[in-house]
């Protein structure tokens, strides 16, 4: 399974992740091309994606949204975002296991 291209810097580590805004739900849909694909109900409006994108990956990664912050992309699909105080052997086993179950959900929603 495909994980996203962490990369961790003396502040903490960054996650690339491609936004859907204006989706049906929220949520964390995959991993496309090393980026975290993450869909939000929220329009790309005043920031109102970018503080849903903040409040999903920080569920998804049973953090606080006070550990995320975005670097770069505030207007674009392709963000990055900042995660401190963090373990990314944690982050990345954590991420491992909300894709594995979204996709035997997938599976069995879907049998033969």
């Amino acid at each position: 399974m495909e994980q996203p291209a962490w990369e961790e810097i003396p502040r903490g580590i960054v996650l690339p992740v491609q936004a859907q805004p204006k989706a049906r739900c929220n949520a964390v849909l995959g991993v496309r091309q090393g980026r975290l694909l993450v869909a939000v109900t929220q329009p790309p409006e005043q920031g109102k994606a970018n503080e849903a994108l903040i409040e999903v990956l920080a569920d998804a990664l049973a953090i606080k949204r006070r550990q995320i912050t975005l670097l770069s992309g505030a207007t674009s699909a392709r963000k990055r975002f900042l995660v401190i105080e963090a373990d990314l052997a944690q982050l990345s086993a954590r991420l491992y296991h909300l894709l594995v179950e979204k996709s035997s959900s997938r599976s069995s929603d879907h049998p033969g």
